[in-house]
């Protein structure tokens, strides 16, 4: 037996069980194989499809996800916004109310110094008369004292009088 020139008999055999192991591997063994193979190509080919659309989705979500972000911030900016207007209306209308106040007050300062200036002009007035009155008074007593000069002091009176009613 030479296993580097065969001879016919173990040629034939050794055709004839290739044959079986080839025509069982063929009948019980690639199906199975084949089936596996498929099988494992239609989850690559499912894992591959699931992954794309996963990767879709995520796309999808980065999209949403910056558009959530713009949205946020322009929310904060107009809110921001809103609250620098606020806060401008609040002060501009406190320092209105503030000067309308403060302006009242004056009006009302200007008429109480005006009222009070108008008395004390009166009171003046009034002591200037009264004042006027005791030295005319204190004068008149002084140069009436004698019986002469108040006759003298009437006659001057009735003159002027008599004019007086001339003229008018």
């Amino acid at each position: 037996m030479n296993l580097v020139t065969p001879d016919f008999g173990l040629l034939f055999w050794m055709v004839v069980i290739f044959g079986l192991v080839f025509f069982l591997l063929a009948k019980f063994g690639f199906p199975v194989i084949t089936d596996m193979v498929d099988k494992r190509s239609a989850k690559i080919a499912q894992s591959l499809k699931d992954a794309d659309e996963i990767e879709a989705r995520m796309a999808s979500w980065k999209v949403e996800q910056a558009q959530m972000l713009e949205a946020t911030r322009k929310e904060q900016s107009q809110m921001l916004r809103e609250a620098t207007e606020t806060k401008a209306r609040i002060v501009a209308d406190a320092k209105a109310q503030a000067q309308a106040e403060a302006d009242k007050i004056l009006a009302e300062a200007k008429l109480q110094i005006a009222a009070e200036k108008e008395s004390a002009l009166r009171d003046v007035r009034k002591e200037v008369a009264l004042l006027s009155v005791q030295v005319a008074e204190k004068v008149l007593r002084h140069e009436l004292s004698d019986e002469g000069n108040q006759r003298a002091f009437i006659d001057q009176l009735v003159d002027e009088a008599s004019k007086a009613q001339m003229h008018s």
